[in-house]
């Protein structure tokens, strides 16, 4: 990869790139790219984990909560799920689902990865009612619900600097054979407006992310759906939060077997590599695009109004070793101030249909 990104700069214009350019290469390339590869990213034994492997719970509790959902809405129950990782969200979700109805599901994953496509096929073997899909160009008129679990923090970002009073782009160059930062004048006009539309002012030496492919992703989604509700769950700042002092050096970092680097050009394709969301502008954005705002949510607030703690009710055993008491110290690490949900929020967002929040978890 490291020579590939070489040639890559050595060839531009001014021998260097965006760092949206790098972080596609680094993550996305057909053969090098750090998600394309087949090497295990999500776990114990990769570099990063999410919620759905931490615990089966929360596929479980949306399986139950999205199956109220599908009712009140009078619509076929079908899920599309983006970026589905391993699959152990949509397996625990279709084994929760068939364990409480015999309701048929349509379930449509939209996968890049060579790599999960066959991990979540091994996994899934036995559902038939999943189908993969490898873009979101391929998903036409579908009615359900759009899910996705750290999609948008994936996102190639640019990087600006206020310097000077100037806004720099850093750019990604190399010298004596390492990858190196190079600031240049912001002349980019679509991350000029991207700053415009979201009212945020750098202050000096405050470097920020700006996923410009947002937008995209965002237009492919509202494109694809022709009626039903959005989830992204994911983390992130509003702008509020983005122009506070313990952001000023931005969000941008690699990790790697669960330790984090502040360096993301040191072995490019063999690190995760993630940013915060820009959640006010994922809301505006989506607005304009036709994915209207319903809520937002900290994971750990859903999960209980999703009627996580009747799961605790239910499942009590005195014994600490039981699996019932495994499942509620699960329960409780979701849910504890603190605690891994606490750090992620629900965007819900609904085309073609009229749904406030408060209807949402009607119970």
């Amino acid at each position: 990869m490291i020579t590939y990104l070489q040639k890559l700069i050595s060839n531009s214009q001014d021998k260097m790139i965006s760092y949206a350019d790098f972080i596609s290469e680094a993550l996305y390339h057909p053969e090098y790219g750090y998600y394309m590869k087949d090497s295990q990213k999500i776990g114990r034994l990769g570099d990063f984990i999410t919620t759905s492997n931490v615990s089966d719970l929360f596929g479980k509790i949306m399986a139950k909560w999205l199956l109220s959902v599908f009712h009140q809405l009078d619509m076929a129950p079908s899920i599309c799920e983006v970026g589905a990782g391993n699959g152990r969200f949509a397996y625990a979700f279709l084994q929760e689902w068939h364990r409480l109805v015999d309701e048929p599901i349509r379930y449509i994953i939209v996968e890049t990865s060579p790599y999960h496509r066959k991990l979540q096929s091994q996994l899934l073997k036995g559902f038939s009612s999943v189908t993969q899909l490898e873009s979101l160009m391929d998903v036409k008129g579908f009615e359900g619900v759009f899910f996705s679990n750290e999609l948008f923090d994936a996102l190639p970002v640019h990087v600006i600097e206020q310097q000077n009073g100037k806004l720099m782009e850093i750019m990604v160059g190399c010298e004596n054979g390492k990858l190196t930062e190079r600031k240049i004048l912001l002349t980019n006009p679509a991350i000029l407006a991207f700053l415009q539309q979201s009212k945020l002012e750098l202050t000096e030496n405050q470097r920020i992310e700006i996923p410009l492919v947002m937008e995209n992703i965002l237009g492919q989604i509202s494109s694809a759906i022709a009626k039903g509700l959005v989830i992204s769950v994911d983390y992130g700042y509003t702008n509020t939060e983005w122009m506070e002092p313990s952001r000023k050096n931005g969000s941008l970092r690699g990790y790697s077997q669960h330790k984090m680097l502040d360096n993301v050009l040191v072995h490019p394709g063999d690190i995760d590599i993630t940013t915060h969301v820009h959640f006010d502008y994922l809301i505006e954005k989506g607005n304009e695009l036709d994915l209207r705002f319903c809520s937002k949510l900290r994971q750990d607030d859903f999960l209980i109004k999703a009627g996580i703690l009747k799961e605790l009710e239910e499942s009590y055993d005195p014994n600490p070793f039981s699996e019932a008491a495994k499942r509620n110290r699960a329960i409780r690490s979701l849910i504890l101030p603190g605690g891994m949900s606490s750090y992620f929020h629900m965007i819900i967002q609904q085309k073609g249909i009229k749904i406030d929040e408060s209807a949402l978890f009607e119970n």
